[in-house]
């Protein structure tokens, strides 16, 4: 699957800052969050590389033909009739097909921008509810302020109860991966939020 490029997502979470001299100053509560990490257990992401592939083959490919093909028509016609050109419609001519040429030349850049576009128009409903779910979590959980995990320094390994991927996971009803759900359970002494309890019988 195609490298999923992160976008920045609306954090309600801000940092609080008051007068040195306010002396019941809230103590700062800082989370990390990974949005990588809770876009590939959404249900249907896998769905997202094939409508690339597709929109690659079925649109970018056939412009890229039909630009082609413009311009070796255009360019054959230019060498032919450029000398019976009046200076204005032979500037023109010039001019179209230095455009088509810069297209082509420079289409790696422009596919791979339309490519992007594409991929961002299909992440944004599973980023929408990303952003939400954060967005509660941060309220709920009271944190002033939330990091991206890939700015945290290897150096130093934060609390596993301020990863925020893993709460949002949670709050979505995510499957979590086995190790992950293993190292929750032993952090928080217990089953996961989204771990819905077994029905109790009751006694006849």
């Amino acid at each position: 699957m195609k490298k999923l490029l992160f976008v920045c997502l609306a954090l309600s979470a801000s940092v609080l800052f008051s007068n040195n001299t306010n002396a019941q100053q809230a103590p700062l509560k800082i989370g990390y969050f990974d949005d990588q990490f809770v876009l590939a257990l959404m249900p249907g992401i896998d769905k997202i590389s094939p409508l690339l592939d597709s929109y690659q083959k079925d649109s970018l490919q056939v412009e890229y033909d039909y630009t082609y093909k413009d311009y070796q028509r255009q360019d054959s016609l230019f060498k032919k009739d450029s000398a019976g050109l009046a200076p204005k419609a032979r500037e023109m001519a010039i001019s179209d097909l230095n455009r088509l040429k810069q297209k082509l030349i420079y289409w790696q850049q422009y596919s791979q921008q339309l490519l992007d576009e594409k991929q961002g128009q299909l992440l944004l409903p599973f980023r929408s509810k990303i952003v939400e779910a954060l967005n509660q979590v941060v309220a709920e959980q009271k944190y002033t302020m939330v990091l991206k995990a890939d700015a945290l320094t290897p150096y130093l390994q934060p609390p596993l109860l301020d990863n925020l991927s893993i709460r949002v996971a949670l709050k979505l009803k995510l499957t979590l991966p086995k190790d992950y759900e293993e190292a929750w359970r032993a952090a928080t002494g217990g089953a996961p939020a989204a771990t819905k309890p077994a029905a109790t019988k009751p006694k006849g």
